[in-house]
């Protein structure tokens, strides 16, 4: 069932994800983009930093990979004009059991409330149409670069707050977040070059 309203706060977001059809015993992404919105890039952001960082889900290898080429694909489709994001059938049907998935979302609601109460409407100029094609290239970038990060201890970590961040900051027009996503994902990118050399 999609949600006819998107998102504002972390908590509308996982409200939206509780709300999703449970009749299967799996959760697959395109449950997941059906219900957030196939236009909606801030939550898709948002959903993506969020299932990276949790201990639940984006400890089972290969997800943090898997969220990257979903950044990357959203992305880089906003990047040249279109609207409605395209995602290729076989990220679509990748999924993880519901038990998983809700278990997830339990742990998600208490930080929720906290996170959303130091959001607000500031710097909005930020989240204004170049403000968006700027984080959506910042969110590439950061999505080309998880896959080697999976190998790097807690580098994969600073990228999904960082996909939170811009997700946020997007969300809630919020450009402090969004200015915050740019610092970590600088300070990120720093400590995966410091690694590799």
């Amino acid at each position: 069932m999609s949600d006819t309203r998107e998102a504002t706060n972390l908590t509308e977001l996982i409200h939206t994800m509780e709300r999703m059809e449970r009749e299967n015993a799996q959760v697959s992404v395109d449950d997941v983009v059906h219900a957030v919105g196939r236009r909606s890039f801030g939550p898709l952001l948002l959903l993506a930093g969020l299932i990276t960082l949790a201990p639940i889900i984006g400890d089972i290898p290969g997800m943090p990979t898997l969220m990257a080429v979903l950044v990357l694909l959203t992305s880089s489709q906003l990047l040249v004009g279109r609207e409605t994001f395209w995602l290729p059938k076989w990220l679509l049907k990748r999924s993880l059991s519901r038990q998983k998935f809700d278990k997830a979302l339990h742990y998600m609601k208490k930080p929720a409330k906290w996170v959303d109460g130091l959001l607000g409407v500031r710097l909005a100029w930020m989240t204004g149409y170049i403000g968006i094609r700027v984080t959506a290239f910042a969110c590439l970038l950061v999505a080309l670069a998880m896959p080697p990060m999976e190998f790097i201890p807690f580098s994969a970590n600073g990228a999904g707050l960082a996909l939170t961040l811009f997700g946020l900051g997007l969300v809630a027009r919020d450009g402090l977040m969004l200015a915050l996503g740019f610092l970590l994902t600088g300070v990120t990118f720093t400590v995966v070059v410091m690694s590799l050399i």
